[in-house]
């Protein structure tokens, strides 16, 4: 395959919420937070439900990229349940290879809020469930080995088993690609994800959030620094500015897309980087991988949802 990626095999759960709904919930505008079973249905009990959609970070990257043409696949746990029956449908209707059998488990097939606010920021409430136990006997070698690149997300590191899995398809991978997912990722997990960076991924994705947090830096020109002496493709988004890429000490820039008639900021990043990967893959130059990468995150913001 192109592609294999790991991840949070999770169900969007979208509904609109005011600004006060995330204050009186005490949850922070455009994060992650991480909930269990029962704050998720009390949360979900005062709101309506927009749409249900299979989800997930990598796996919205994963799925644009095989719509994009590119042979593909995934690896995420599910239970064998409602909701896990419908994850698995979800992708092989979009033409990505499921590399997981699922098995009746204890703990459900995960789920997670999407919570747009009016000004089109989302906020995320994730119940993980399932899915936030891989661990390395999900991850199989040769898939790996046999892959052009593995693409991670930060919202599946945890302790455990998440960490032993990561290690695992990083060791046997050819060309090893990340998101840093969200800022409250990267503060949970900063001493691992800044080693992950300096010494073991070759492509990282995140915004400009992100990487200030990733190395407690007070202006984007820290960023900048930091990045040139990696010697790895850093790409960085910016919203309103555009989108860098920094490589062999070189920075590519593109601007961002004007008049965008906005309606759901959920999965910018992830369709930015099936964009950006579709033409590393395909053999695009770097300006063309930022091109792409902010045409298709341009297109999904002006929609419901983080697919297609």
């Amino acid at each position: 395959m192109k592609v294999i990626g790991i991840g949070n095999a999770i169900t969007d759960v979208i509904c609109k919420v005011t600004d006060e709904f995330l204050e009186k919930n005490l949850l922070k505008k455009g994060t992650m937070k991480l909930i269990d079973k029962d704050e998720f249905f009390k949360l979900l009990s005062y709101l309506n439900i927009e749409e249900t959609i299979s989800g997930g970070s990598v796996a919205n990257s994963i799925v644009a990229l095989s719509q994009l043409g590119n042979d593909v696949g995934f690896i995420g746990k599910i239970n064998d349940d409602e909701l896990g029956g419908k994850y698995e449908t979800g992708l092989k209707k979009e033409n990505v290879k499921f590399f997981y059998k699922k098995k009746i488990e204890k703990i459900k097939t995960g789920t997670c809020l999407i919570l747009i606010t009016p000004d089109y920021e989302r906020t995320m409430c994730a119940y993980l469930g399932i899915a936030g136990k891989i661990d390395e006997t999900d991850i199989n070698e040769s898939l790996i080995t046999k892959s052009q690149i593995t693409f991670l997300e930060g919202y599946l590191l945890d302790k455990g088993g998440p960490k032993k899995a990561f290690e695992k398809a990083i060791k046997f991978s050819n060309i090893t690609a990340i998101s840093l997912s969200d800022e409250f990722c990267v503060e949970r997990h900063k001493n691992y994800f800044l080693d992950l960076v300096k010494n073991k991924i070759d492509i990282v994705f995140g915004n400009e959030k992100e990487f200030l947090s990733l190395i407690n830096a007070k202006s984007f020109d820290e960023v900048i620094n930091f990045s040139k002496i990696l010697n790895k493709e850093i790409i960085i988004t910016r919203g309103k500015s555009g989108a860098i890429t920094i490589f062999d000490s070189k920075i590519f820039k593109c601007n961002a897309k004007e008049n965008l008639k906005i309606k759901d900021l959920t999965g910018a990043g992830d369709l930015f980087a099936a964009g950006y990967l579709h033409h590393k893959i395909n053999g695009g130059s770097i300006q063309e991988r930022l091109e792409k990468g902010t045409e298709l995150s341009s297109e999904i913001i002006q929609k419901i949802g983080a697919r297609l």
